[in-house]
Formats: C-alpha cells, structure tokens, sequence
C-alpha cells in the first residue's frame, strides 16, 4: 500500500507540473555540459564534475520547493531575508576570493567547498520583495511615495552590501531586477522617471568617486586603448570574439575547436562559456542557446499570466528579470558590447553556487504553475458556497 502510494504521488506530481518548463531548463543545463566537457578536455580541473552535482542538488531543491505552496513560503519571508542577510554579512569577516575573480565573494565550506552568498540572495529577494509587493498591492499603497520609498529601502540593502564586497556585476543585476519588478508590478512611471534622472545626474560622482581604475578601464576599453590597457583589460574579450568568429555558421565541430584546447579564452568555462558553443558549433549553436532562453523566459511569462494573485506574479516576473538581465549583461559581455563584470550565463557557465541557486528559482516558479489557487481564499470561498447554497436550498 506504501508502495502504491508513493508512485500515486510521483504520478500526481507529473501530472501537475509544468513538464515542458522541466525540459528546457534541464535541456539548457545539459548543453553546458556538453559545452564545459569540451573547455575542460586537457584534464587539469573537472568543473563538469561540479556542475553536475550542482544541478542535481539544484532540482532536488526545486522538486521539494515545487511542492509547497508559495502563498506558505511567502509567510516566512522574514526567514529567507534574515538567512541571505547573515550570509551576506558573514562574506565581510570570513569571505574569501577564488581564481579569476576580483572581488571577496565566496565562503568556504567544509570539504573545501566554496559558496557564493549573492546567488542565494538574488532568490531570496525574489520572495522577500515579492512578498513586499504583494502586501502594498493588497493595502492600496503601491502608489505612494512611502510604499515606494520602503521598496528603495528594501533593495538597497542587498545593492549595498554586494556593492562593498566588489562585486558589483551582482549589485547590478539586483538595480535590474528590482527596477523591472516594480515597473510590471504596478508602480507609477513618474517616479521611475524621478530614478533615471538622479543616476544621470549621480554619473560624475560614481565615475569620480564610486567607481575604481580597473572598472574605469574595463569601460574604457570597449572605445579603444592603449596596448598595455587592452591586454590587461580587453585580452578577454578580444580572444572571445576571435574565438566566436573563427566558428563560422556550422562550427568547428564539437570536441574540435583548436582555441578551445589551447584555452585561448582567458576562464572560458565560466562567464565565456558562450564562446565556445561559438567556435565548435557556429552560429547554428549559439542560435540554439538564444532560442533555449527565448523559450524559457515564454514560459515564465505564460506562468505569471496564470498566477492567481499579485504573489505569483511577482515571483515569475522577479525570476524573469534575473535570467533576462544576466543572459543580456553576459552577452553584452562576450561581444565586447558591455564592459567585464563577471556575470555568468544562467544554466550554462561553469559554478556551483549560481547554477544550484538558480534551480531554487525554477522551483519557485514551479510552484506558482502547481498552486494555481489562492489557498488563503480557500476557506473564505467554501464559507461563500455553503451560504449560498443555504439560501437556496432552506425549506
């Protein structure tokens, strides 16, 4: 009978889930696989290794999260907040910096296991401002400047803290998503109007006194510098687009690309990994992954047309947001469009704390798709049903 059970509730679960979403993120995930195997062929580090064991605790995590209502998580959101809060806090007295990065990010973890607090956070304010949304939404106060000014409040404490650790690509993604989810949320054009025009006017002080000479260079650079300048700053993304261009339409072939095993691209496997689908299988491939995101961001969108309240639509449009953000600041990136700021590729680039995080994400939306009624509404419309009923039916 236990037997019977457990795969009744496997076959309810599939039944309900939103299957095809499952496909394109795992197809995604696989194909960068397929694209780390090929970067990583001379032996010396197994980030493939990693990267499966990151996306197999990822969608565990996401199975369980599917299956809990968002309407419950949302209630803990002072949880979610506070664990985020604490790790971001804590990379300030025991953080570290890894290889090929500039800024003091991670946590190491017994085993020798390194952890990056800000990919856990990115979910996390999806929830915790979804949540602050959906409160000032149901209270009228979406619309006035003191529920505005508590949704600046409330982002700028992940934008700060990222910000003083330097890691500023990351700090740049939050600006992003929370922009974009007030915007679809609901919140009136002036004062975003009121926004834009302060970071234009604030644009000589970041570049006199927030912004370092290495982020001074790394935008210098895309409008052309001297030699030293671009070998320190542009190498990068000099060889990526080399390596992009050598592709051609079909590729190299896979397992094949000759700047691919003499690792021409400078940590290829992590925020280039975009280059190597470009020089082994051409413009066929890269089309291919563009199409994968095209098709995943569809999905999202389509599931927060479906959300039964404000909460589920917020989750969906925070998730949204992220993955748009970062696949168009990694491209502008790789193209040599957008300066160097260490934003990875979702489902693609090499790293265990980005790719397992962003599975919670998928989770979430997941849930949304599975729970496409308010259960806080559940009593009070059953409550409705019986007085109706009882008037109709009384002798």
């Amino acid at each position: 009978m236990a037997i019977k059970n457990f795969f009744g509730a496997i076959a309810d679960y599939i039944k309900r889930t939103d299957k095809i979403f499952w496909l394109l993120t795992l197809t995604a995930s696989f194909y960068g696989f397929c694209l780390i195997a090929s970067q990583q062929r001379d032996g010396n580090v197994n980030f493939l290794k990693t990267q499966i064991m990151a996306v197999a605790i990822g969608y565990i995590a996401a199975i369980i999260i599917s299956v809990v209502d968002y309407n419950f998580l949302a209630k803990f959101w002072w949880l979610f907040a506070g664990i985020s809060l604490a790790l971001t806090i804590a990379v300030f007295f025991i953080g570290m910096q890894v290889s090929g990065t500039d800024d003091v990010g991670w946590i190491k973890l017994p085993g020798g296991i390194t952890f990056q607090p800000s990919e856990l956070t990115k979910i996390c304010f999806i929830l915790t401002f979804s949540k602050h949304l959906a409160c000032l939404t149901e209270i009228n106060k979406l619309h006035s400047f003191i529920g505005v000014i508590s949704l600046v409040a409330h982002a700028a404490i992940p934008i700060g803290l990222i910000h003083l650790q330097g890691d500023d690509g990351a700090a740049l993604v939050f600006a992003f998503m929370f922009i974009i989810m007030t915007f679809v949320a609901g919140v009136q054009l002036r004062y975003f109007i009121i926004l834009f025009s302060a970071i234009i006017c604030a644009i000589p002080f970041i570049w006199l006194k927030i912004m370092n000479d290495d982020q001074k260079n790394r935008l210098l650079v895309l409008f052309g510098s001297d030699d030293t300048n671009f070998q320190t700053y542009g190498w990068q993304q000099y060889q990526g687009k080399v390596s992009i261009a050598s592709g051609g339409f079909f590729g190299k072939g896979y397992y094949n690309g000759p700047r691919v095993e003499k690792d021409m691209v400078p940590y290829q496997e992590n925020d280039f990994i975009f280059t190597v689908a470009g020089e082994e299988l051409g413009f066929i491939g890269c089309v291919a992954i563009l199409l994968l995101f095209v098709l995943i961001l569809f999905k999202v969108l389509r599931t927060s047309s479906q959300a039964c309240n404000p909460l589920g639509k917020n989750i969906c449009t925070g998730f949204f947001a992220l993955i748009c953000v970062q696949v168009i600041i990694n491209l502008g990136m790789v193209l040599g469009l957008l300066p160097v700021v260490g934003i990875t590729l979702p489902f693609f680039s090499s790293g265990g704390s980005s790719v397992a995080c962003l599975y919670l994400g998928v989770g979430l939306v997941q849930s949304v798709y599975m729970h496409p009624t308010d259960s806080e509404d559940k009593p009070v419309k059953v409550e409705i049903s019986k007085t109706i009923q009882g008037s109709i039916f009384a002798p």
